[in-house]
């Protein structure tokens, strides 16, 4: 009982866990920073939320195609294949000229995460005993903590004196650092699969959500029956979403459906409030993206904040009450960044930002422990996969409800992603008292 996280016997594991986790961190907060800068200089604000949904969406085929051959085969191979599809989006993305260039590296940015996140979950279940799973998944959460004090002010920076471009083409050093990391700590130690099938349909549905998400919004510019043709698209979107997540998750059902559903909502509020953040910062208050990046550092800092604090006290409050407690936060968070960007009052959006992170972080590690207490062992692989196809359809569904904000009142688009933010935040806590159930004997 005595063996840690970075005991001799799980050390090279928890290597390549934060490795990973610090990637996909920097990735994700120097990005929202820069974005702005090249929607601009490529002429996309029309259609900025793409560039976040596009993400989001090809991240559900990842989520989905490396849970299957992580079940059948082991995290290992999954996760490498990752790797690889990331870097090639920070390299499509750094060398875009066009938009749909941009958007088409952000996709395959989104299904390199997908596939990475996946893999890192069953590793962590093949890996390490349950007792220590709130404690790795803090250590993910805390991998956030130096890319959130660098990231969003590295961006600014390299955006407002060298471009945007190099944001992403000065991430791809650090996946060939992490690769060579990874591989000989996962050769290190044997992850056999179950030797359960590829699931081909799920593949295929999730490509038809993935098709459907990121066609709602350009489809509201066929004249005349755009709105019908969106909503029509939405409907797709949702039917195809339902055979790839456990029976009852549409309707919140009681234990593993609720876990999902919870996380979809917290990772769709934050996606929204993230993404438009620094935006708002900068298109409506004139500030700096060294400064508006700045500010969204807070927010990560507090992540990995709430994150420790939970895993520090795993014994004593249950997943449901750190789920609650976190969406409380979160609510609380959005609605003053929401109203403290209207009011030009940097200060109350700075505290806002500060209670959403702390939220969040103080919830998300228990919703991945819930489900993986949840999960029979040959399902964890595909349970997984859900979890964080509900944060990815999540994610790509609320941008794209700014996006659809924005058409109709394109002075909105800012309202509608802090509004949402909070709404989704108090949606959390109405689902959190359904997390709990009893774990699966084991």
């Amino acid at each position: 009982m005595s063996d840690g996280a970075f005991s001799s016997r799980f050390r090279v594991a928890t290597g390549g866990v934060f490795a990973l986790g610090f990637l996909i961190a920097f990735e994700a907060l120097a990005v929202t920073t820069a974005m702005p800068l090249a929607a601009r200089d490529l002429h996309g604000q029309s259609v900025y939320a793409l560039t976040f949904s596009a993400f989001a969406a090809a991240g559900v085929i990842g989520n989905v195609g490396a849970g299957g051959w992580a079940d059948r085969s082991g995290p290992k191979r999954p996760l490498l294949v990752g790797v690889a599809v990331f870097a090639a989006g920070l390299l499509a993305s750094g060398t875009a000229t066009t938009m749909p260039v941009l958007i088409a590296g952000r996709a395959l940015q989104g299904f390199g995460a997908g596939a990475i996140g996946v893999a890192l979950y069953v590793l962590v279940a093949r890996v390490y005993p349950e007792r220590l799973h709130p404690r790795v998944f803090a250590l993910l959460a805390a991998a956030w903590v130096l890319p959130s004090l660098i990231g969003p002010f590295a961006a600014g920076a390299v955006s407002t004196w060298l471009s945007w471009h190099w944001v992403f083409i000065g991430i791809i050093p650090l996946v060939a650092a992490a690769t060579l990391l990874l591989l000989p700590q996962l050769r290190a130690r044997p992850m056999p699969g179950t030797g359960a099938r590829i699931p081909i349909a799920r593949i295929l549905w999730s490509a038809l959500a993935a098709a459907a998400l990121l066609a709602m919004r350009p489809l509201l510019d066929v004249p005349g029956a755009g709105p019908v043709l969106a909503a029509l698209a939405a409907v797709g979107a949702i039917a195809a979403l339902r055979p790839l997540l456990p029976a009852g998750t549409l309707r919140a059902a009681r234990g593993l459906p609720a876990v999902i559903v919870a996380r979809g909502m917290f990772s769709a509020g934050f996606a929204a409030a993230d993404a438009y953040l620094p935006y708002s910062l900068i298109a409506l208050r004139g500030l700096q993206p060294v400064v508006a990046g700045g500010i969204a550092t807070v927010g990560a800092i507090s992540w990995a904040a709430g994150s420790e604090l939970q895993s520090r006290f795993s014994e004593r409050l249950s997943d449901r009450r750190c789920i609650g407690l976190g969406a409380t936060s979160f609510f609380v968070g959005a609605a003053l960044v929401g109203a403290g960007t209207w009011a030009a009052l940097i200060p109350v959006v700075v505290v806002g930002w500060l209670l959403a992170g702390l939220g969040i972080g103080t919830a998300y590690p228990r919703l991945s422990t819930a489900t993986l207490a949840l999960s029979a062992p040959e399902e964890r692989g595909r349970n997984s996969a859900a979890l964080q196809i509900g944060d990815g359809f999540g994610n790509g569904l609320a941008l794209t409800v700014v996006g659809v904000v924005t058409a109709f009142a394109p002075d909105g688009e800012f309202v509608g992603a802090f509004g949402l933010a909070a709404i989704l935040g108090l949606g959390v806590l109405l689902v959190a008292r359904r997390t709990a159930t009893r774990p699966l004997a084991r």
